[in-house]
């Protein structure tokens, strides 16, 4: 006689939700709740840092790694965030008249393709955590420095500019950030430009290098997460009534204190945990 053997299932949750492959290709799907719980997130992060005039990809990446997402999907999702926000911070300021093409395009012109390499190639876990990590913290300091006193700007000699874009736009494609956390301190310190034509090249810079390096990681990958679309939706709307609240509703400088906690405790916890 055969001897059937059945196996019975586990009462344990085995699937791990939010390291798991999500895509097209990939494994089991986020659990609603967890769904509903990380757009709440990116929401709250999208309302505050538009409420103080920032795009916010330093903040859904921090969310993204307090909540235990992997790496391998940051990346992909925090792109296309960066698309969104900056997409809407670049109409908002050329319909301002903020906008600078001379000051933009030697920053862009070796970023962008740069910015597709950045995206194609993906680290090691552990160097992206060290790497990410570091740039939260980074972040978190700039949240608590006052901007520097403005000064009549000084074009950038071109070598330099080249130089800069070409960095920054392969940070940006290998963290998922857009680099405008770099690139407009850059602006501002070096007296290059003053804050809202600054603001607003760095919003065009996030957009097409956040473009390329996103192209760059599906070219690499073949799949992209989809519960990326609900994060989508949370970011827009949460920028969009933080833009209309905005500092004056706010205060800002706790706002800015509060966010740089937060970055800075999800810096930590990329490089100090496995």
């Amino acid at each position: 006689n055969r001897t059937s053997l059945r196996v019975a299932p586990s009462s344990r949750h085995t699937m791990p939700p939010v390291t798991s492959g999500v895509g097209p290709q990939g494994g089991p799907a986020m659990p609603p709740e967890y769904l509903i719980a990380l757009s709440l997130g990116v929401f709250v992060v999208a309302v505050l840092y538009s409420s103080v005039g920032h795009a916010g990809a330093s903040g859904y990446i921090a969310v993204m790694s307090l909540a235990g997402i992997a790496p391998a999907l940051i990346k992909p999702t925090a792109l296309t965030l960066n698309i969104l926000v900056a997409s809407i911070g670049t109409w908002q300021f050329m319909r301002a008249g903020h906008f600078s093409w001379r000051l933009f395009w030697p920053f862009a012109v070796l970023s962008i393709p740069l910015a597709f390499i950045g995206g194609y190639v993906n680290l090691p876990t552990h160097v992206f955590k060290v790497l990410v990590g570091a740039i939260l913290i980074y972040s978190a300091f700039r949240f608590l420095l006052r901007p520097p006193p403005e000064h009549p700007p000084k074009e950038p000699p071109r070598i330099a500019a080249y130089g800069c874009g070409a960095g920054i736009g392969l940070l940006s494609g290998l963290t998922g950030t857009g680099g405008g956390i770099f690139l407009t301190p850059l602006l501002l310190f070096m007296h290059w430009s003053e804050a809202k034509p600054a603001a607003a090249v760095s919003a065009l810079f996030i957009l097409v290098n956040s473009v390329a390096g996103l192209l760059g990681n599906i070219s690499s990958t073949q799949q992209f997460p989809t519960f990326a679309y609900a994060l989508a939706v949370a970011a827009i709307v949460g920028g969009t009534v933080g833009s209309y609240f905005g500092s004056s509703r706010f205060d800002s400088t706790l706002i800015k204190r509060f966010l740089a906690v937060v970055l800075f405790i999800a810096g930590s916890k990329l490089i100090f945990t496995q």
